[in-house]
């Protein structure tokens, strides 16, 4: 058999996997569908534990890792999620970065806000007024690293929240998980929000919390 006679029929058939995401009522294709493909073209997911056959699922559990309690229903490994009341903009993941550089972020957000970008600044006491309604939190892929649950309104008690502001920059456009993170390292943000409509916050170093609740993203508003 020639290679192309081999890789047409792979193609094809993952192109029709992946087409079943947007007929699954619960899946959430804005957070899994790229680690679903990645997934499904090592074919690590092909079993149906409804079916009796559960052969495949700690290898495709393994597989979703940190995303297997939200995309397991894509796959058809769990019974699809109702998501009809709490929408994807009400969901968010957040993140300390390892190595912050506030001098960089600071530099990229003063003036003019740059290109398919919009920068935000509000009180920090506004921001820790949301810190309530966290939803989730994404593990650090780092072993060393370990996040930890926002803090109580008591830890906060001596910072003076009435004249420090909290700046916030958004991308325009809906971007992966991943590339929230990359493009937060690169301006040197303190943390990183990425709401599960694909819309991504970097955080700046004034912010004591994880920045703002609300989505801005031009492009990935719903």
């Amino acid at each position: 058999m020639r290679p192309g006679e081999l890789i047409l029929p792979t193609a094809v058939a993952l192109l029709f996997l992946l087409s079943g995401l947007s007929l699954t009522s619960g899946c959430n294709k804005a957070l899994c569908a790229s680690d679903v493909s990645k997934c499904l073209i090592q074919e690590l997911c092909q079993c149906r534990p409804s079916d009796g056959n559960c052969s495949c699922c700690k290898e495709c559990m393994l597989c979703l890792g940190n995303l297997w309690e939200e995309c397991c229903d894509c796959v058809g490994m769990c019974n699809p999620k109702n998501y009809s009341d709490s929408p994807a903009t009400s969901k968010s993941t957040v993140e300390e970065l390892h190595r912050p550089i506030p001098s960089l972020f600071r530099a990229l957000t003063e003036g003019d806000a740059p290109i398919n970008m919009m920068v935000v600044s509000f009180p920090v006491a506004e921001e820790l007024s949301h810190h309530e309604n966290l939803v989730s939190f994404l593990e650090s892929l780092d072993s060393q690293q370990q996040n930890v649950s926002v803090p109580g309104n008591s830890i906060h008690a001596s910072y003076d929240t009435q004249e420090n502001m909290c700046t916030v920059v958004y991308f325009d456009d809906c971007v992966s998980i991943r590339q929230c993170k990359q493009y937060c390292e690169s301006m040197g943000g303190s943390k990183y929000r990425w709401f599960h409509n694909a819309c991504c916050q970097c955080i700046g170093p004034e912010c004591v919390d994880y920045g703002s609740k609300a989505v801005k993203c031009m492009n990935c508003l719903f």
